[in-house]
């Protein structure tokens, strides 16, 4: 039987541990205020995404949680001690496996798909016809457009979590079961940010927090 409805969760880095690769591009107080901004503007579409019944943020920084909109709310971040046998990414496998645990707890009857915080363009009907394919198959990855990162992971309801986010998780992931959806590279859902094309792809469609940073200051470089 498909997947009907979906938790889904959301692990965000600190502002100041996240996206580094940005570092020297912003000046460093909008390189955090663009972290946080890409984070929630993701959040915002995951909410609106039809199917999606709770949305799950994993994260410490304290300006997330406080700007979280209506329909996601906060998951604690696990102690930095816990590290998953095999992780690439220990604080962000770490994360995701908390967040999958919370989402188990309070609807075991749903799919829980794994939505990385730097989509600032992401339009819910992108995320609902990912997840529509989702629906079908016990475990499936979504790779961002350079087909070696993972923006999306799914599993059914009931099986766990196996996160190896980290470079070349697309094929982690594949290797331990996933099955690799055939989202097209126009798909907002594959326009992650991590480096400065990246940010200059997506400037232009993203959600109304990043466009406010971005409209602060000009990227250098």
């Amino acid at each position: 039987m498909p997947v009907t409805r979906w938790v889904v969760v959301v692990p965000v880095k600190t502002a100041t541990a996240g996206k580094t690769r940005l570092a020297g591009v912003l000046p460093e107080s909008h390189r955090q205020a663009l972290v946080r901004a890409m984070a929630l503007d993701t959040v915002a579409a995951a909410v609106a995404t039809r199917g999606v019944v709770r949305v799950l943020v994993v994260t410490a920084d304290e300006p997330v949680r406080l700007g979280l909109p209506t329909g996601a709310e906060a998951v604690d971040e696990p102690s930095p001690t816990t590290r998953p046998a095999g992780a690439v990414e220990p604080g962000l496998d770490a994360a995701v496996l908390a967040g999958a645990d919370r989402a188990a707890a309070l609807d075991p009857g749903a799919g829980v798909a794994v939505l990385l915080g730097d989509l600032p363009a992401l339009r819910p009907d992108d995320l609902a016809a990912a997840l529509d394919l989702a629906a079908h198959r016990p475990r499936t990855v979504v790779a961002d457009l350079g087909g070696t990162g993972t923006t999306l992971l799914t599993v059914a309801p009931g099986l766990d979590l196996r996160p190896r986010f980290g470079a070349g998780s697309a094929a982690a992931h594949e290797a331990l079961g996933h099955v690799r959806l055939d989202v097209p590279g126009t798909s907002s859902l594959r326009r992650d940010v991590d480096v400065p094309v990246d940010l200059a792809r997506a400037a232009h469609d993203a959600g109304p927090r990043t466009r406010a940073v971005l409209g602060d200051v000009a990227p250098r470089g």
